[in-house]
């Protein structure tokens, strides 16, 4: 467990359960409207909450009992088939739908939740990690730098440009 920033309120990671799901669905749709967030009213839906928690994928930060970040591990048929990933690295997994609330962006939070998840993947035999981040979004591209993702290519998917991050666990 992590102390916040302020010190006050320890952080944890934990899977998220169904008591979760009005807090989830709040820290999704304050994320609708912001630069580069592909997110409507109908995605991420309920469905999506049920896909995650049925797979036992999907898993928040908590700070004093409050979900403050969100991460889901995913499986995106169209996105696995992408012919960039390099085939030496499967099985690969994919992190997605990562949230943290506005007032606790700038923190770390995302890099810890990215940490967390890629621990996650490789305790579940995935043996990379690949995912799709907007090629115009450069506070992503920023953030994901330290991890020195390798970019693999560029698709065009869910109407929107991406680069292609990959890299081994």
């Amino acid at each position: 467990m992590q102390k916040s920033l302020n010190d006050s309120l320890p952080r944890e990671i934990v899977m998220a359960t169904e008591e979760d799901r009005a807090e989830l669905m709040k820290l999704y749709k304050i994320q609708i409207g912001k630069e580069f967030c592909p997110w409507t009213e109908d995605y991420p839906s309920n469905e999506t909450i049920d896909f995650d928690l049925s797979r036992d994928a999907l898993f928040v930060m908590k700070e004093g009992g409050r979900i403050i970040a969100a991460v889901s591990i995913e499986e995106e048929e169209e996105v696995d088939k992408l012919k960039c990933w390099n085939q030496e690295l499967l099985p690969a997994g994919e992190l997605a739908r990562l949230a943290v609330l506005p007032e606790k962006q700038g923190q770390g939070i995302a890099k810890q939740m990215l940490k967390f998840g890629m621990k996650e993947l490789k305790k579940r035999g995935s043996r990379s990690i690949h995912f799709l981040v907007n090629k115009y979004n450069e506070k992503a591209i920023r953030s994901y730098a330290e991890f020195r993702f390798d970019v693999v290519g560029e698709c065009y998917l869910f109407d929107e440009d991406f680069l292609c991050y990959e890299k081994a666990l």
